[in-house]
């Protein structure tokens, strides 16, 4: 894991981009315990790395998921997000199966999330530097 966001390059692009996702257990069953919380932080970091996305946090509670991510610009929150819970999806309930009965048999997450943006510099900054350079 990397401790801050950094410019990152593409092709057509430098970009400081990070997002803050969030997203529960269906029904906020206490699932992320023991060796099924190990598993899922690795399952992340093993996502990110395969995608090309830079992990920068990670954590998690008995019933949600917190990942800090910085991503292209072409990597939308949506599809980062779905990325993630997907992966970790599959592979938690082919490893833990009673998890199926714990949560269902279709969805381990539900099927909302919290995304949050970060960079490097803030909202303020980017405000005043726009209105200041205004006419010159």
């Amino acid at each position: 894991m990397v401790n801050s966001v950094q410019v990152g390059k593409t092709i057509y692009a430098h970009y400081s981009i990070a997002y803050h996702l969030v997203w529960i257990a269906t029904y906020r069953r206490r699932i992320l315990t023991g060796e099924v919380q190990v598993e899922t932080k690795r399952l992340i970091a093993q996502c990110c790395e395969k995608q090309g996305l830079t992990l920068l946090a990670m954590e998690t509670d008995i019933d949600h998921v917190h990942v800090f991510v910085s991503a292209p610009p072409r990597w939308s929150p949506a599809l980062i997000a779905n990325l993630l819970k997907g992966y970790l999806s599959r592979f938690l309930r082919e490893r833990f199966p009673h998890l199926k009965k714990v949560c269902g048999k279709d969805h381990l997450w539900t099927s909302s999330y919290y995304v949050g943006t970060a960079g490097r510099v803030s909202a303020e900054t980017i405000t005043r530097y726009i209105t200041e350079c205004q006419g010159k």
